[in-house]
């Protein structure tokens, strides 16, 4: 430990405030203007601050329970459900009986404080106990026992932990404008090949065979069969969703024939077509080469004559498709696609050679997304160890200004 710091039990630097919810059936307890806080408001915020809350309480409702108002600039931890959800209130606030408002006496700077416990979330929930669910009690917070240097050495500490964490965001917000900026460049290419109006335009079915799934039986599936199905919830949005509980009969692969799919099919949910996110359109992985179509899905086998495969699920991604798939469904009910509405889609179909260049073109696009978010990823997982690793140093005596570079 550093010289000139000295080691205290959390109880002894800062008063810890229990929370509370009143009867929600009496609405007088309800919709004042006192800030109430829960776990899970906590675990919704994006930054470390909260000033105001989803749901207050009135003062009647703050004396007829056992939450209490506590000062700003203390820190709330959630106790349950889940243990380490923090943030520092920059108005005066309550809690349900799932958080503690934790005050700092006057030798105890609040953002030293936020920092200490978001060092040792781990801890704090290893201290939990419960058969139920684990809860962090009053007493064992209070024992936690925290590193007290000097004031002004508290401030020094915290204003080099915010320089750091301000370069480390902006490092991930830089690499996520990459990121985002690659897959922008994608869909703008994607959808601009399709803009163009001089291409002869075709119905699906007289580019693909389509084949409409088949209603197999309940007691058809079973883990110990051989052959598998593609059922819908295999098809994702640009996304073949792999499972282990569609295996059907050996007898079907021949009886059964025209319902086969191999690697490389085009597949696409007949049953809530689009979604939120985008249609629900897949290619079938070579781990399903072979399987049978089950009902409300569809399979596309293109002509390799009139339309390359590749070049007929990227037009099927577009915004062009989902125009027309909202336009055919009954968005009052369940938005379900019918086989025939699929089969008289119109397709863009330019020569060969130029549908396999724009197939060519897309793949790299693609590629080179893939791979910026990797970088990404390993960008913001070393980040996100960088802060860990500040915190550490910060709570050992370790940290210095040579700390903020992240060369």
């Amino acid at each position: 430990m550093k010289k000139g710091w000295e080691i205290k039990k959390l109880g002894e630097v800062a008063d810890i405030i229990n929370g509370g919810t009143p009867k929600t059936n009496v609405l007088e307890y309800w919709d004042g203007d006192i800030n109430w806080i829960t776990p899970a408001d906590l675990g919704k915020l994006k930054n470390p601050e909260v000033e105001d809350t989803p749901r207050k309480l009135t003062k009647l409702g703050l004396d007829k329970s056992s939450a209490k108002l506590f000062p700003e600039n203390s820190v709330i931890l959630s106790t349950r459900a889940p243990i380490g959800h923090l943030a520092i209130n920059t108005a005066p606030m309550s809690t349900n009986q799932g958080c503690r408002g934790i005050v700092p006496k006057e030798k105890l700077d609040f953002r030293f404080l936020y920092f200490f416990l978001k060092n040792n979330i781990d801890l704090l929930d290893s201290l939990g106990t419960g058969a139920t669910f684990k809860e962090l009690s009053t007493k064992s917070l209070a024992g936690l026992v925290i590193p007290i240097p000097p004031l002004p050495e508290q401030q020094r500490i915290v204003s080099i932990i915010d320089e750091c964490f301000t370069a480390i965001d902006q490092a991930k917000a830089n690499a996520e404008q990459n990121l985002k900026n690659a897959r922008e460049l994608f869909e703008s290419y994607l959808q601009g090949v399709f803009a163009n109006g001089k291409w002869e335009t075709r119905k699906i079915q007289e580019i693909a065979k389509v084949i409409n799934g088949y209603a197999f039986a309940s007691y058809d599936f079973n883990p110990t069969n051989k052959i598998k199905s593609v059922k819908i919830t295999n098809v994702g949005v640009k996304e073949f969703i792999e499972d282990t509980d569609n295996y059907l009969p050996e007898k079907y692969k021949e009886t059964l024939r025209d319902f086969q799919v191999t690697e490389g099919n085009i597949v696409i949910a007949l049953t809530r077509t689009i979604i939120s996110s985008g249609l629900k359109v897949a290619v079938v992985p070579s781990s399903y080469d072979g399987a049978l179509v089950n009902q409300r899905v569809a399979a596309l086998i293109s002509n390799e004559k009139l339309v390359n495969q590749n070049y007929l699920y990227l037009f099927l991604t577009t915004s062009y498709v989902a125009k027309y798939v909202l336009a055919h469904v009954n968005t009052l009910m369940q938005p379900n696609l019918s086989i025939s509405d699929l089969k008289n889609m119109s397709v863009p179909v330019p020569s060969l050679k130029e549908q396999n260049n724009i197939v060519v073109k897309l793949e790299e696009l693609r590629t080179e997304s893939q791979k910026l978010k990797v970088l990404y990823q390993q960008k913001v997982a070393s980040l996100e160890e960088l802060k860990k690793s500040i915190l550490k140093k910060a709570f050992a005596g370790e940290l210095s200004t040579r700390d903020i570079t992240l060369n």
